[in-house]
């Protein structure tokens, strides 16, 4: 019992410092993937997807290193038979605020300029930093983040149609990593209402489409999740490409 014990405690100390120290440190440089493309011309042909977010567009905890991103880009590829060029530009722990100064940075909108699609993740760094989903979750204060975060992504969405108002925008919904801890059911309804008040928000721009993905991990979490306990393994990235692939409407040149 005692050994039991010990072990549960030394997991549980384990899982809050890695979603912690992730959450609470300086977000990284975004690092080049294979995919990524330097630059994004509208008369190269093809279809072109710039990518921007947090560590899930980076892919961390896929075995690949690909995440949602390539998966989808593999699919895309393979529907239209045309070369699908990507430029990633996740950066790992970033919220809401950063992305909405990223957007602004002049090289950041040449690419957006040119592209056909754009795939974000955003919100779980606004929501989780600092690991408090599993120790101290407060019902009031994820209202008061919710707020600077929907302003923050209004920001996003308009500056990237600013500068292209034809591209369709995927804006990728939250899900619940912490869904069989005691205040999974709890941080559940937070996450749902976050969610609801996204897509709504969402809905009030041209071309861009709320992504869900809360659906996708609430019955077999575990199975979806990276050693973290945080973060989509293979599996989970895979599913969110498959859910991004079945709204995407291109189908490739005539």
């Amino acid at each position: 019992m005692v050994a039991s014990a010990l072990f549960l405690l030394l997991w549980l100390a384990g899982l809050v410092w890695a979603v912690g120290d992730y959450y609470a440190g300086k977000p990284s440089e975004p690092k080049a993937a294979k995919s990524e493309a330097s630059n994004l011309d509208k008369d190269e042909g093809g279809l072109k997807i710039v990518a921007l977010g947090d560590s899930l567009t980076r892919g961390t905890g896929d075995a690949a290193g690909r995440g949602y991103v390539g998966y989808l880009t593999d699919r895309l590829t393979k529907r239209t038979e045309e070369d699908v060029k990507l430029v990633n530009l996740g950066i790992n722990g970033q919220r809401s605020e950063q992305l909405a100064q990223q957007v602004k940075q002049a090289e950041v909108k040449r690419q957006l300029s040119s592209a056909d699609i754009v795939l974000i993740t955003i919100g779980g760094n606004d929501l989780f930093r600092g690991g408090q989903g599993l120790v101290e979750f407060d019902k009031q204060k994820p209202e008061e983040i919710e707020k600077k975060f929907l302003v923050n992504v209004n920001t996003i969405l308009t500056e990237i149609r600013s500068v292209n108002k034809d591209a369709t925008v995927y804006l990728i919904g939250l899900y619940n990593p912490f869904i069989e801890m005691a205040e999974g059911k709890e941080i559940s309804a937070v996450i749902r209402q976050w969610n609801f008040a996204t897509a709504n928000l969402a809905a009030k721009f041209e071309k861009v489409v709320y992504v869900p993905t809360f659906d996708l991990f609430e019955q077999n979490v575990n199975e979806f999740l990276y050693t973290d306990k945080f973060h989509p393994n293979t599996k989970g990235y895979q599913l969110i490409a498959d859910r991004v692939a079945a709204l995407v409407a291109w189908k490739g040149k005539d």
